[in-house]
């Protein structure tokens, strides 16, 4: 369990958060969850991610975890005033991550080069989704198309049907992911040199990366991987298999070793010696008989039946998690891999746990994601030192706005 007490990986980082929807946002939480100060800017109308997913209360529940951790203010980008704000704030930050399309921080007079000239050790994070150089870079990019430029859909899903698509934004915490990872490299840099860079992380490169073990096998003898469903053409036993009450069960039975254990645990020890199975690059030439077995074993077995046989053995294997299942499973809960956090519209709200652990500098949440402009007024003060009479000129200008005590925007500093 983390303790808030302790001293956390990111602790005294500045993050000014300019990205919107998925990838952008989720680099942010993920510096968030281990300590880093962000602060989220969004337009007066609130980020996408406020009307996706599912809604409680009026509430996006999406917004709410990606939101975590953040300070929430409201700045105008496209009001000269409003960009005078964030070259202020760019002053006071390490980090700034943006996934707008690639020259829009330039149009706004907010690129890199005019933002080093004030924090030369500023660390820019973009997102996009082409890259900021090449011929797609102008682009319109998500998630999801940019995963079909980068390999990833082609490989997703059933030979006899069409491409298929994981039912998150996939290819946008992929993003993240490697945007945070940029990130730490870049601090890493800038802790021996003094200097900030550009970290320019693009969706389908993102996604292309993870292609890396067909790469190669194009190259050298033309070979287009496709899809293969829940099975793999070189790994035998490694399928999915339904029980005779219809549950689904993933054996992976293709080392040595586990294969031993699947045959014992199916009363097959004959099988072992066998010669169309016996070495597992036999056992590949013969997948489909191989899978007919074992199916054959599955399906005249209720679940609870081959959970035994299985684990008696030690094999490898699963059903098919639902998110009522997670929530009931009790190495989820004794890992306590989700957390119940307090929520200032909902009174609490379940969201999964920062990983990965670490021993001396755990994650943690310390807050939902709250109203649209919730912390404008304090971030505007705490960093700026904006008095009442400037703040409620950017409030009457547009430029800024908060969140009143009836939860709309609006109003006057006190």
């Amino acid at each position: 369990m983390s303790n808030p007490a302790n001293m956390q990986a990111m602790a005294g980082v500045k993050v000014l958060e300019l990205g919107t929807t998925i990838a952008g946002p989720f680099c942010a939480r993920l510096l968030a969850d281990f300590g880093a100060e962000v602060i989220k800017v969004e337009p007066a109308e609130g980020d996408p991610s406020r009307v996706s997913g599912k809604r409680y209360k009026d509430k996006s529940l999406y917004a709410a975890t990606l939101m975590r951790n953040k300070r929430l203010i409201v700045v105008d980008l496209r009001k000269p005033e409003g960009q005078a704000l964030i070259r202020r704030l760019v002053a006071k930050v390490d980090v700034l991550v943006e996934n707008f399309r690639p020259g829009t921080l330039e149009k706004w007079n907010l690129g890199y080069d005019a933002l080093s000239a004030i924090n030369p050790g500023l660390i820019l994070v973009r997102v996009s989704g082409y890259g900021q150089s090449g011929p797609y870079s102008q682009r319109p990019g998500y998630g999801v198309v940019c995963e079909a430029v980068g390999g990833l859909r082609h490989i997703t899903g059933d030979a006899d049907r069409p491409p298929a698509r994981a039912n998150i934004g996939l290819t946008d915490c992929i993003t993240g992911l490697y945007a945070a990872f940029g990130t730490m490299m870049a601090l890493r840099h800038r802790d021996l040199t003094g200097r900030g860079q550009v970290v320019d992380t693009a969706l389908y490169e993102c996604a292309f990366s993870f292609m890396d073990a067909h790469v190669a096998s194009y190259e050298k003898l033309g070979y287009v991987v496709g899809r293969e469903g829940a099975g793999h053409s070189g790994s035998v036993v490694n399928n999915l298999f339904k029980t005779r009450d219809g549950d689904y069960v993933h054996i992976q039975g293709s080392q040595t070793n586990s294969f031993r254990r699947l045959c014992l645990a199916m009363g097959r020890g004959d099988i072992l010696d066998n010669p169309k199975f016996n070495t597992r690059l036999e056992r590949v030439k013969n997948g489909d008989e191989m899978d007919a077995i074992v199916q054959e074993w599955v399906g005249a077995r209720d679940y609870a039946d081959v959970e035994t046989a299985l684990s008696a053995e030690d094999v490898v294997f699963t059903r098919i998690y639902t998110m009522a299942d997670i929530f009931r499973d009790p190495h989820f809960k004794a890992r306590e891999m989700i957390r119940d956090v307090p929520d200032e519209e909902l009174g609490s709200i379940a969201m999964a746990a920062p990983v990965p652990r670490l021993s001396a500098t755990p994650g943690s949440i310390r807050s939902s994601g709250g109203r649209i402009g919730r912390d404008t007024v304090a971030v505007l003060r705490d960093e700026l030192g904006i008095t009442n009479g400037e703040f409620d000129d950017l409030v009457n200008q547009g430029v800024i706005s908060f969140a009143a005590e009836n939860g709309n925007a609006g109003g006057k500093a006190t």
